[in-house]
């Protein structure tokens, strides 16, 4: 029913319209336009005022007449870097870059499926269920738009996430929510060659933390990371100061507070060895969701993709997206495959024949009674 000669020359068209993260307004007000020529009632906000971005978000919605819930249909504006220039090229059904610059199927064939769906529903006056529309900026670097959404906009309460690759048909069902350590551990400073033993190194201390943590991977849904170790000094002086900065990752919420608690002990526990001072902070980035196997919301999306003949994959994510912040705002995520490949290199490339199912799709969804 999409009509794919117009899905790709907007995939096309989008894509080569230049939106790294913290550059989206072009695409955010080129998105405004489509929206409000189809009819549309548009809204934008001032996210980008809030996270260093020239762009904004971008919310639509079409009122339905079908029976059913609506639902928030999410893609992503922004692409990571090199992203500027973007020259598509074509060959044997697949869409490449030039190879100097990433793609920008991720998350652009998201959008694209959606204003596809949208425009052959207007087109041909279909009945359709209520659909709700979410543009964001900055997820490539932190869910930012995601974090400044104004979510009282919205009324359905369960989103569909176009974010993610592998085979159409491919759904995540539940991810991990994340927790940021940031710590400072304060020694005391001396002489190293003079008075060593007047000192408090605060990079022995931190080193005797950390060798005391459990990282990389705890279980099946649960890691933990330090990422960042640094204190800069002197090697004539005792350092004084040394800051860490890492993280946890849990599909399960208990799991995910026990252990960044343990971090915080080990430190701890050094430090007070130690006659050292500790200064720590557990930031929540973003939230853990699991939706059911058997819950209707998922239920739903499988029966359309088995209309289309896709074979449905549920599986596991391990990352952040938009779809953790729509769940810490109450909202039940599930994101699904768009077919995007190679994501975030210059490798990155997309099927055709791909965009085409991701589009029918979003088409099937919002009209399938």
């Amino acid at each position: 029913m999409i009509n794919k000669e117009r899905l790709l020359h907007k995939f096309l068209e989008y894509v080569q319209i230049d939106s790294e993260s913290g550059n989206e307004k072009a695409m955010g007000e080129q998105l405004v336009k489509d929206l409000t020529a189809l009819g549309l009632e548009v809204h934008t906000d001032q996210a980008g005022t809030k996270c260093g971005s020239n762009g904004f978000n971008v919310y639509a919605r079409l009122k339905g007449t079908l029976a059913g819930e609506p639902l928030i249909y999410s893609s992503h504006m922004d692409t990571v870097v090199p992203g500027v220039g973007v020259k598509p090229q074509i060959k044997d059904g697949i869409i490449y870059s030039d190879g100097t610059t990433v793609l920008g199927g991720d998350d652009k064939s998201g959008i694209a499926a959606i204003m596809e769906a949208l425009t052959t529903i207007k087109e041909n006056g279909l009945p359709c269920h209520t659909v709700e529309v979410a543009f964001s900026i900055g997820e490539e670097t932190g869910m930012l738009g995601a974090k400044n959404m104004d979510y009282n906009w919205f009324t359905a309460k369960k989103a569909v996430v176009l974010d993610h690759g592998g085979e159409i048909g491919n759904m995540v069902n539940r991810g991990p929510g994340q927790l940021k350590l940031f710590a400072t551990v304060i020694g005391r400073a001396a002489h190293a060659g003079l008075a060593p033993e007047k000192g408090i190194s605060a990079i022995q201390v931190a080193a005797k933390g950390i060798a005391q943590m459990q990282l990389l991977r705890i279980d099946e849904e649960t890691t933990c990371n330090i990422g960042t170790f640094k204190s800069i000094g002197a090697t004539n002086i005792v350092p004084a100061k040394a800051e860490i900065i890492g993280e946890i990752r849990s599909r399960n919420l208990d799991k995910l507070n026990a252990h960044a608690n343990s971090l915080v002990h080990c430190l701890q526990k050094a430090c007070d060895e130690a006659g050292a001072t500790l200064e720590c902070e557990l930031r929540t980035n973003y939230s853990s969701f699991n939706v059911p196997e058997d819950d209707p919301f998922l239920q739903r999306l499988t029966k359309v993709y088995e209309a289309l003949g896709c074979p449905v994959e549920i599986e596991a994510g391990g990352g952040g997206s938009d779809a953790n912040i729509f769940a810490l705002h109450g909202i039940t995520p599930i994101i699904v495959s768009t077919g995007m490949t190679n994501v975030h290199t210059t490798q990155e490339l997309l099927k055709i024949s791909d965009l085409e199912k991701a589009g029918e799709f979003v088409f099937g969804l919002m009209t399938r009674e």
